[in-house]
């Protein structure tokens, strides 16, 4: 089975073999699935990404198709507090038509708000925003996508003037002499990403991991720098004022490819190694060596990933480490250069294509007149009928059920109940909410509480494209239909659409979807105006941006200019500054968070998954042994993590791996062992990045 592989788009037509990609993280490895007596098989493919191999989670994949679990007719709560029910196709669509209306009648158009998610297909994304902006009127769109990549984009946009995850193939890893990870364990969260560290270290290249945790990345690497959470940014201050006082600056680069960047030697002049050691815990000695080694070979990368992003800093975290890439000359240099690792498997795409509250497909800014106006014009409308821009997504879900807040929430793809920060507070005010509607393949902990439930495909039932970390558009293919009673979002927002509006219908068909998404994002930054589903069939995807049919596409930005006004890269100086929460008497320790090799983000698909269950069983607290022995806590034994917003009891799992000043839990799980149940809802002022990655709590027994 070859990438080129075609699967007919027309109900009935199904092949019986299908080259596509894994539905999780944004590594979007290459698989095949075949249809076998007993149901799905999944097989991996010698993909440029994950060249022949996927993790726990993708060769399970499959299991989840015909999972006891699965929706398959909608659900209807007659009445508050009543019980879900069974319904018609018809009755719930006209149920939510109608509460929309309702809301929107009493309360303005945007009494009504969309959540998405960063695992919709490009075509989904792109009819999500369309259907809110165009059929709703509402400025109230966001995605939970806000809660992985917004501050390295954020960082991206201000420096670059473009945001792309990775800017380079991800094969320019295995070809780099240092490699630098910020707050990055792709050793459970992405494992094939591996196979490329692996081709650096065959080669003599260091990996250097920047981690408060031993994580199973940390111990592969060459040097681990564990500092305190939240004081990343001093860390990178450091690094560039080393390489300042050393000459390892590459000058040339700064004066003719950069601005900006004497203010940022004036602040960096500050950040003395010995100083950012007390404040951080990073030995001075390490700090000078891995300042050596990205400053003094032929190739660097540095690459950031939500441990150093979701803080309420993260924006100028992300930008520190942006401006010590620049000062070096990576960025646009073969082998070399800045990126971030994007988490959600359509996590690149589904901000790029109008889900996001501030913008328009194509990564325009919806409050660019020029952008509105050529949007406008794809949709058949008037420009100053679009909404404005709205809220990011905490603010969004936080606001609900209030008088200054939405009424009524669509939620496709997302799971906030158990994923948001401050958990138990978005959980009460989703239960505030008139209308509450859900679209998911199973009962996730959100659905439970929705007034109508709508039973949608899963990603081996629908065909479409998907954005992964390097900004490669690749082709999701459908190998079977979904069963009878099941619809794909698109046929739902067409349906909703068409009761709620008289204008011209939503389509249907993801092909005939894509090909207005190029329409609309031709000329913005994330152009896709060249790219179609036969290109993408033809090769291993499409680098964008892409804007001529018969041009070439863009795999490695950055090579002779950026794209800014004057075609160089913005330095911004930027201050360390504390946790939004600091240590106190009643709550003396950090708190942080991340995921575990054999689960993704809320649980609700691997949760459910036999093996998958059996590897990661439940929550878990992580102690240093000290830490445990002053508090009297033994292995397994129950404890509770407990902070101003809430606590969770989970199980203590004693580990040499974790700062004994810290304890960490994975997210996953929801209930008493809901890790954001503890987690700070502060918010990075720029991106809406909550502070997800520290807080202070106390640890007791339970």
């Amino acid at each position: 089975m070859t990438d080129g592989a075609r699967t007919a788009t027309r109900r009935g037509s199904r092949p019986e073999q299908v080259a596509t990609h894994c539905p999780y993280c944004a590594l979007q490895c290459g698989m095949v699935l075949s249809a076998t007596g007993d149901g799905v098989e999944v097989g991996a493919r010698d993909f440029p990404t994950n060249r022949g191999g996927l993790c726990q989670k993708g060769w399970t994949a499959a299991d989840l198709l015909d999972h006891p679990d699965r929706l398959t007719t909608p659900l209807l709560r007659d009445r508050p507090g009543g019980e879900l029910r069974l319904a018609t196709w018809d009755e719930a669509l006209d149920r939510v038509a109608a509460g929309v209306q309702d809301v929107q009648h009493r309360h303005g158009p945007d009494a009504v708000a969309v959540f998405g998610g960063g695992g919709l297909t490009n075509e989904k994304a792109y009819a999500l925003g369309r259907f809110a902006r165009v059929t709703l009127r509402t400025r109230h769109i966001d995605y939970n996508g806000r809660w992985c990549m917004s501050s390295a984009a954020a960082a991206g946009n201000r420096a670059f003037g473009i945001d792309r995850g990775l800017p380079f193939p991800l094969a320019d890893l295995g070809r780099a002499d240092t490699l630098l990870l910020v707050g990055a364990n792709p050793a459970e969260t992405m494992p094939p990403l591996m196979r490329h560290v692996t081709d650096l270290r065959e080669r003599g290249g260091r990996l250097i991991v920047v981690d408060p945790r031993a994580t199973a990345t940390a111990r592969q690497a060459d040097l681990h720098l564990q500092p305190l959470p939240g004081t990343d940014l001093a860390v990178a201050n450091a690094l560039l004022h080393i390489a300042l006082t050393e000459g390892w600056l590459d000058r040339a680069y700064v004066a003719e490819r950069t601005t900006g960047f004497d203010e940022v030697r004036r602040t960096v002049a500050g950040y003395w190694p010995a100083e950012v050691e007390r404040l951080s815990g990073v030995p001075v000695a390490d700090l000078y060596a891995t300042a050596r080694a990205l400053a003094t070979v032929d190739r660097a990368v540095i690459l950031t990933a939500r441990g150093a992003e979701q803080h309420a800093k993260g924006v100028d975290t992300v930008t520190a480490f942006i401006n010590l890439a620049l000062a070096l000359g990576l960025p646009g240099r073969p082998g070399s250069g800045y990126g971030c690792l994007t988490g959600q498997g359509n996590g690149q795409g589904g901000r790029e294509h109008g889900q996001k509250a501030d913008q328009l497909p194509g990564y325009r800014r919806i409050d660019d007149p020029a952008a509105r106006e050529h949007v406008a014009g794809v949709w058949g409308v008037d420009p100053d009928a679009l909404p404005g821009p709205g809220v990011p997504a905490y603010q969004l879900l936080d606001a609900l059920g209030t008088p200054s807040g939405a009424r009524a929430l669509l939620v496709f793809g997302s799971n906030p109940v158990v994923s948001a920060p401050r958990a138990a507070r978005v959980e009460s005010r989703l239960r505030a909410l008139d209308l509450l509607v859900v679209a998911d393949f199973v009962r996730s902990e959100t659905a439970e509480l929705a007034d109508v439930v709508l039973p949608v495909a899963q990603w081996a039932e629908e065909d479409g494209t998907m954005t992964n970390l390097e900004g490669r558009v690749l082709r999701r293919r459908a190998l079977r239909e979904p069963p009878a009673g099941v619809r794909t979002e698109l046929e739902i927002l067409a349906a909703l659409a068409g009761r709620l509006t008289d204008g011209a219908p939503l389509p249907t068909d993801p092909r005939e979807v894509f090909a207005e998404l190029g329409r609309a994002s031709a000329g913005g930054p994330a152009d896709y105006a060249g790219i179609t589903w036969d290109r993408i069939d033809a090769d291993t995807g499409v680098f964008w941006p892409c804007p001529d049919r018969d041009g070439p596409d863009t795999p490695r930005l950055f090579a002779d200019r950026f794209p800014t006004p004057d075609g160089r890269a913005r330095f911004h100086a930027v201050t360390h500054r504390p946790a939004a929460e600091p240590v106190c008497a009643d709550y003396p320790l950090h708190f942080t968070t991340g995921r575990v090799l054999a689960q993704y983000q809320s649980g609700a698909q691997t949760r459910r998954v036999a093996a998958l269950r059996r590897a990661a069983p439940g929550g878990f607290v992580e102690l240093h042994p000290d830490l445990a022995a002053r508090l009297g806590v033994t292995e397994g034994a129950p404890v509770r993590v407990v902070s101003r917003r809430g606590e969770l009891r989970a199980p203590a799992r004693l580990s040499t791996a974790i700062r004994p000043d810290t304890v960490f839990a994975p997210f996953h799980w929801p209930g008493a062992q809901r890790a954001n149940s503890v987690t700070n809802d502060a918010l990075d002022p720029v991106s809406g990045m909550p502070e997800f990655k520290i807080c202070a709590v106390r640890v007791e027994p339970a």
